[in-house]
């Protein structure tokens, strides 16, 4: 006999599956009649508690989580989608993407969302092979029936810190970061240079390194004459690295140095307000995915598109 989804209970009651997982878990603006009647179908049909729900999994890269800044970024990312999951009726926890493929095989989980990890890890494949539903956070190298992805829209976010920058007078703007292989910093770096052709600059990378938390590396490259006007960096701590190393060089930001920078939001030192922020919103990306991800559980038939959610903009200002 075949596992009771929530979808299942949906249409035993005529009501949404949104409505059942408001129904089970007391959440929601539901009248008692309908509380108690969606309760009654689940326990007729047998569906169990959250304790006894269907399982999802969050597999984690090594490569996505191995850097300063990206660990709060997918904790946040990861804490939303659990309490996603939770409110739709389903279990939730977390693994690494490189377990071993034993575990794949054998995991109770009903599907999967990869963090920042490529079609090619081969815990993908294992869950391929079993016919789950998969979402991942980013654009895998092949997407397959019964999948989806979702992913912040870091070209645009990419875009518009560099028009930002360059509407206020920047003419020489470089690109600042830690030398990761990662999908976001790829398109982050394309997006660039195909910015800097349409305007027939010459691209400037300046390269980070995650064991230089002080940006110490950066000093010769920001000091006069032949430092750049502007750099855009690709997280928190490229931009704390940028005002560390201006402020060694005597560099003021922002009259002499523009500075921007991708933001996962409030940290526990946060950017000077002469830093102009792109901020991410994992919270809101971990709900969409598991949106993504429990619609193909409970119907695999339907395809799902692909989401890029958007960024937001934050001038800077004056110190």
């Amino acid at each position: 006999m075949s596992r009771v989804t929530i979808a299942d209970v949906a249409r035993a009651a005529e009501v949404s599956t949104a409505t059942v997982s408001n129904a089970l878990n007391g959440t929601g603006r539901l009248s008692a009649a309908t509380r108690s009647r969606v309760r009654a179908v689940a326990a007729d049909l047998g569906y169990g508690s959250l304790a006894a729900a269907p399982a999802l999994a969050v597999a984690a890269a090594g490569s996505a989580v191995g850097h300063t800044g990206a660990a709060a970024y997918f904790s946040r990312l990861a804490a939303a989608a659990t309490e996603a999951a939770h409110r739709r009726g389903y279990a939730l926890f977390v693994m690494p993407a490189d377990a071993a493929a034993a575990h794949w095989r054998t995991l109770p989980v009903a599907g999967a969302l990869f963090l920042d990890a490529s079609g090619r890890n081969p815990a993908v494949g294992v869950l391929r092979t079993r016919g789950l539903p998969l979402v991942f956070d980013g654009r895998p190298a092949e997407q397959h029936r019964g999948e989806s992805w979702v992913d912040n829209d870091y070209a645009a976010a990419t875009r518009s810190a560099l028009d930002h920058l360059a509407a206020r007078g920047a003419r020489s703007v470089a690109l600042g970061g830690c030398p990761r292989g990662d999908s976001y910093t790829r398109l982050c770096r394309e997006t660039y240079r195909a910015w800097c052709a349409d305007r027939r600059v010459e691209p400037r990378v300046l390269r980070m390194d995650a064991r230089d938390p002080e940006g110490r590396l950066l000093d010769s490259l920001l000091a006069p004459p032949s430092r750049p006007d502007a750099v855009h960096g690709l997280c928190d701590a490229c931009g704390h690295r940028l005002v560390a190393s201006a402020r060694r060089v005597g560099v003021p930001v922002p009259d002499r140095l523009l500075l921007s920078c991708l933001s996962t939001g409030p940290g526990p030192v946060p950017l000077p307000p002469t830093v102009t922020r792109v901020t991410l919103t994992p919270d809101r990306l971990g709900r969409a995915a598991i949106d993504a991800l429990t619609a193909l559980v409970e119907d695999p038939r339907t395809a799902r598109p692909a989401r890029l959610l958007p960024t937001r903009l934050h001038p800077s200002g004056r110190g």
